[in-house]
Parts: structure tokens; sequence; C-alpha cells
């Protein structure tokens, strides 16, 4: 499938650009030891990743992906504090693109479209991350899971970046890995692009009707006129 006529492009960042999971998976546990709880091994966190950091360590409490409805509240919060402070010690150790994306990036930037980001993940870490990898030079503007009242699957972040951007939803494109971002995308009205190796709980992405599914990174490019 061809796109016209799109101007802005919205990325996900979590398993759509990166593979986050070891740092994440870092933080996890040092968080779960700092509070004299069982670790976990990084597969099964990367099962939890995806829907930004109160959610994941819910998860990590609950030790499971369906997260306990008699979670205490002054755990979380004590657990929130631990992670956060560990994770951004952590934010990119080990974390690095997937295939193909730095040369993919370029190729977009130098044929004129514009780029930003919506992640669920905290905004302050988005930065950090970016630099180390190389890769904000490219990007106008971002969004962190905490930027505005609503994130994905909540259309309102990507409204929100086209009004700042001065497009048109018809005129944007999002790409992500994950249902949360196809979800966003189709209740804004916006075609979307979807990765298949990212982070998205064993379910096959295709099922929430993204216009295109790719498994490379580098795929992207042949949906552009």
């Amino acid at each position: 499938m061809k796109f016209d006529a799109k101007e802005l492009i919205i990325f996900d960042l979590d398993g759509t650009l990166i593979d986050s999971v070891p740092d994440l998976a870092t933080a996890v546990n040092q968080m779960q030891r700092d509070l004299g709880r069982e670790v976990f091994s990084e597969d099964l966190i990367r099962s939890w990743v995806g829907n930004g950091a109160q959610t994941l360590v819910k998860r990590a409490l609950s030790a499971d992906v369906e997260i306990d409805k008699n979670l205490d509240d002054d755990l979380f919060t004590k657990a929130l504090t631990i992670f956060l402070a560990a994770y951004k010690e952590h934010a990119c150790v080990k974390t690095k693109t997937y295939p193909n994306v730095g040369s993919t990036l370029k190729a977009l930037h130098e044929n004129g479209y514009k780029m930003a980001i919506v992640t669920n993940k905290p905004y302050a870490f988005v930065a950090p991350i970016l630099e180390t990898l190389k890769l904000q030079r490219y990007f106008s503007l971002y969004l962190g899971g905490d930027s505005l009242p609503e994130k994905k699957p909540h259309p309102e972040p990507l409204l929100y970046v086209c009004e700042k951007m001065g497009c048109s939803v018809k005129q944007a494109l999002m790409v992500g890995d994950s249902k949360n971002d196809i979800l966003a995308a189709n209740a804004a009205g916006m075609q979307s692009i979807a990765v298949s190796y990212g982070y998205n709980y064993g379910e096959d992405i295709s099922a929430f009707k993204p216009d295109v599914v790719v498994d490379d990174f580098a795929d992207i490019l042949e949906s552009f006129s």
C-alpha cells in the first residue's frame, strides 16, 4: 500500500524504534530486590512492557500481566519511586535500536517528512535515550505517557501532535508495534503502519487493523510515494 500526501510521521518508541527491555528489566529487578521480592526473567518482563512505567511496576508487583486488584497503594508508590530511580541510572545501557532504524529515519528526514514520537514511557527518559542513540536530530516533537491527561490508546496524544505540527490527521501517519498504537490511530481517524517485531503481549498486531504490517523497519519506506 502506498500512502499519498503524508507530511507527518508519528512513531512509538519502545518496541518500534528501540528495544529497551534489557534496561527496563534491570530496573524492575532492582526494585524487586530492594523490596525483598522475587526477581524475574527478562523474557517475562518483556511480556509486561508497553503501557508505561506505572503499569509495568504494577505487573511486576502482581507477578503477572493481570494486575492484582488488591495491590497495596503504599507499596505501589514506594515501588514506583524505586523503579524510576533505578531506570534513570540504566535508561540506555543495553537499550539499542532495531535493525535499519537509523538509516530509515535518515532517509525519511532527507525526504522532508516531519517526524515526532508519542510514547507511553515517562517523558523524562525520552530525550536522554534519543541523545545516547543519536536519534534526536530526526524528531521535532515528542510526548511521553505523562505529557498529557490521556495516553495511548486514547487518540489525544496523536491529535495534539497534529495540531502542534500544523498537519491534519489525513496528512499524518502512526507507526507502532502494539495495539495501543494502532487503537490510538484508529480512534484518531489516522492511517497506521504496524511493525511485527515489538511488544504486543503475544497478540497478532494485524488483528487491530493497521493499514500496513511490516517485519523490518526499513520496509516502511516502500509505503511512501
